[in-house]
């Protein structure tokens, strides 16, 4: 399947764009995995926006976070796979342009992110290492892990 990449800055989406981001964001995280949470942080409008699209269907999702905005690097955030394309290798695909991206937009080749403990083996199969011990973020396990280019 040939998706459509689109990476844009959150004054760049499109009102469409920014709600099937929010809607798939809130599928997964909140109602999937039952988890209220306060979504809208404040920091989608200086983040930048990777997208892949399948015609007009949001398949996967992140958004990559510039330095200081929740670390001292870069980081990638809100890393999502919608339900109905799991199994697809699409979270590591767009995981490996997220990656590509964040260094050319940044210049940095670091990147942390806080993982979901779970998915632990996944990010580390993606070049990233785990740089502290397991701690609650809106009551899932996580931990955060850096990624050295």
């Amino acid at each position: 399947m040939e998706f459509t990449w689109t990476f844009q800055s959150f004054d760049e989406l499109t009102p469409a764009e920014l709600y099937s981001i929010l809607q798939l964001r809130i599928e997964v995280f909140s109602v999937e995995q039952n988890c209220v949470y306060q979504d809208a942080d404040g920091k989608d409008q200086d983040s930048f926006h990777l997208c892949g699209w399948d015609d007009k269907v949001l398949v996967a999702y992140c958004r990559l976070l510039p330095a200081g905005l929740s670390y001292d690097h870069p980081s990638i955030g809100r890393v999502v796979t919608s339900p109905h394309y799991r199994k697809g290798g699409y979270g590591r695909l767009l995981m490996q342009k997220a990656i590509a991206q964040s260094a050319a937009q940044f210049h940095d080749s670091v990147i942390i992110i806080s993982a979901q403990l779970y998915l632990k083996t996944f990010y580390e199969s993606l070049g990233f290492e785990p740089v502290s011990e397991m701690y609650l973020e809106d009551n899932i396990p996580h931990i955060k892990m850096l990624h050295k280019g």
